[in-house]
């Protein structure tokens, strides 16, 4: 989880708005909003956009436009929107180049262990359960019409889960409107995920604050300093349940089709973009420490580890990330 964290600052230089959305919160602060904009009519369309995202994207919207996909049973081509189209394609393009390591074809091994919207008795499922389930994925079985934004699925029951890449892509979408009106300097977070540019109240680099990596406090483990970027954090620690004293994340490795099981608690990603970010954080946490690293470093991201030690947490960083930012005093 990544917060922002200011000191007091005039409140005549930022507007804030806040509200609900994907299933969390979401706040927007706007530095020196110009005197042509109206605050009333940002917010109203700042809910607009993401109420878009929500109608492509969401699982939780009975008829959105990945529901009505996902209930098909057409294998032929089908038209989507740009917007759905080019989020299933930036999935597909990261689940090629991290050998499948994020996978938005999740859905059937989510259910099966517990995680979906259909919550389902906490109880790890048989391993022939497992493997039924991980014949029924596979990002290659999505193709995609590049030049007239539609896609196909090999298979009818092909479902598609876009929870670890839409929340920022929906960051990105506020981020282009604020733009679009003028505005140089804002923050948009949803759910701990971001997006900043330029610079906070005090015409100082936005103070970011990641969290501890622990499902019972909400310490901060770090600050960073940031202008310009996306940020994304994904961990383990939030949506788990425990069974004979095992521990099952909510992260679940499309490989094997079971949670994840090394020692690495939470990975933050930075990238200029907070959809990228997004879907980066889960496919590294993915990996684990050993893997994610060596990935993230090979691929030039900047990326930050926070590694389970016996009762403490061991932090490992990206050289990428090292050059984006610089961390100060907690």
């Amino acid at each position: 989880m990544i917060t922002a964290c200011e000191e007091q600052v005039d409140v005549k230089s930022e507007t804030v708005f806040t509200g609900s959305t994907m299933g969390t919160t979401f706040m927007v602060k706007v530095i020196d909003l110009p005197d042509a904009l109206k605050p009333q009519e940002i917010k109203a369309e700042i809910d607009k956009v993401l109420k878009d995202v929500n109608d492509k994207m969401s699982l939780w919207v009975a008829d959105s436009e990945l529901v009505r996909f996902n209930q098909s049973k057409e294998t032929d081509w089908q038209q989507v929107s740009y917007d759905l189209f080019n989020v299933i394609s930036s999935a597909n393009e990261i689940s090629l180049q991290s050998n499948g390591r994020f996978d938005v074809t999740l859905e059937p091994l989510i259910k099966l262990w517990g995680f979906s919207k259909e919550k389902r008795e906490h109880e790890p499922p048989q391993s022939d359960e497992i493997k039924k389930a991980l014949k029924a994925i596979g990002y290659k079985k999505i193709h995609l019409d590049q030049k007239s934004y539609r896609i196909k699925k090999d298979e009818p029951d092909l479902t598609i889960n876009l929870s670890a890449i839409a929340k920022g892509f929906g960051i990105d979408q506020v981020a282009r409107y604020l733009e679009s009106k003028g505005v140089g300097h804002y923050m948009v977070e949803i759910g701990g995920d971001l997006r900043v540019k330029g610079s906070n109240a005090h015409r100082q680099p936005w103070k970011i604050a990641i969290e501890t990596p622990t499902a019972d406090s909400r310490s901060l483990h770090s600050i960073i300093d940031v202008e310009t970027t996306g940020m994304a954090t994904s961990g383990d620690y939030r949506n788990y349940f425990e069974k004979d004293g095992v521990r099952f994340s909510h992260i679940i490795d499309p490989l094997d089709g079971r949670p994840i099981r090394h020692k690495l608690a939470s990975v933050t990603v930075l990238r200029k973009d907070a959809m990228t970010a997004d879907a980066l954080a889960t496919t590294l946490l993915v990996m684990g420490e050993e893997d994610g690293l060596k990935w993230a470093e090979d691929n030039g991201i900047a990326a930050y580890f926070l590694i389970r030690s016996q009762d403490q947490f061991i932090e490992k960083k990206t050289s990428q990330f090292h050059a984006f930012v610089q961390p100060l005093n907690k």
